[in-house]
């Protein structure tokens, strides 16, 4: 009998509900392809867009899904250098890593070092690149700097704060009350985007404004992130999560690229697939960094909750409910 392994497969668009466990054939690389046996896989707000099947950067359902992956390496294809077979290693799947093993080019992967576990590994590829690169490759952030993040207590979010503060940047989180000891934990000033306008929130602590905003949520907030902002700094959108419709993405867009430029900032918009799409070694380096940092103790991921893989639907359930403090993952036994 051919060996198997365990999957969870989109089969159809809907939500958490569609997930489906089956059973993969086992195939050997290709040239130049790696198989890693997964240990652990993110989950995020892009697996939950994955579900109904409109992911541009995924394909057509049905689908694996599973963004990013921690493992070791099983076998190597024809033409592979510079890995082992035991290696333990990372990558930005995108889709397929909601599963026991996966094959992919070797060019995907990065090796983890061994004071960073698999469960670490897996939460920090997506969230803590997303925040490096917003921080220091588009906001270019100084020491002294003044930040607001919404979305403060999420995945994402929380990267951000953790690495502001490693940058030395006086920062501002903008999160709902169960969060703010989290928010606060993490050297920011928590703020409550339910009980008031988050611009005139930060406006009483920074009468100039701050110099950076970073919104995972677009919509009207875009807006008022933007008026956060002092003339002259920067704003950096992402993931959107609040902008579900096409008018409202559209608003968000117009006011990132066009509003924020007509107020006297800088307006930018960041999309981690479509960089990496683009050229893929910005991340490589950003990751080792970060893994770097994990390894020293300098940061810590923020893990909300772990789940074995075939409680996937479990995990993405929970993480519809928009409670969630910091990053889900996967552990693959």
């Amino acid at each position: 009998m051919a060996e198997t392994y365990r999957a969870m497969m989109i089969e159809k668009p809907g939500g958490p509900e569609v997930l489906a466990g089956v059973d993969l054939p086992v195939t050997e690389p290709g040239p130049g392809e790696l198989r890693v046996r997964v240990r652990a896989c993110g989950v995020g707000a892009t697996d939950l867009i994955m579900l109904g099947g409109k992911y541009a950067f995924a394909p057509k359902l049905p689908v694996v899904g599973g963004y990013e992956i921690a493992g070791r390496i099983e076998a190597l294809g024809d033409g592979v250098q510079g890995f082992r077979v035991g290696q333990r290693v990372a990558a930005l799947t995108v889709y397929g890593g909601f599963a026991e093993r996966l094959v992919r080019g070797a060019e995907h992967f990065v090796p983890v070092p061994d004071e960073v576990s698999d469960v670490e590994a897996a939460a920090v590829i997506l969230n803590y690149v997303s925040a490096w690169q917003m921080i220091h490759r588009i906001a270019k952030a100084q020491p002294g700097a003044s930040a607001l993040v919404t979305g403060a207590g999420g995945g994402v979010g929380t990267a951000l704060l953790q690495l502001l503060r490693l940058a030395g940047a006086r920062t501002y989180g903008a999160a709902s009350l169960r969060k703010h000891a989290l928010v606060a934990g993490l050297g920011a000033t928590p703020i409550d985007h339910r009980s008031g306008s988050v611009d005139r929130q930060v406006r009483a602590l920074e009468a100039a404004g701050v110099d950076l905003a970073f919104d995972a949520l677009g919509g009207e907030n875009i807006v008022r992130c933007v008026r956060a902002v002092r003339r002259g700094g920067t704003v950096t959108g992402y993931g959107f999560m609040a902008a579900k419709s096409r008018f409202a993405q559209a608003r968000t867009f117009f006011e990132v690229f066009v509003g924020s430029r007509l107020r006297g900032r800088r307006g930018h918009f960041y999309g981690i697939s479509l960089w990496y799409r683009r050229d893929n070694r910005p991340f490589m380096e950003d990751l080792s960094k970060i893994f770097g940092l994990v390894a020293q103790r300098n940061i810590k991921p923020v893990i909300a909750a772990t789940f074995p893989l075939d409680q996937a639907r479990t995990a993405l359930e929970l993480l519809a409910t928009g409670t969630v403090k910091g990053k889900i993952v996967l552990t693959c036994d």
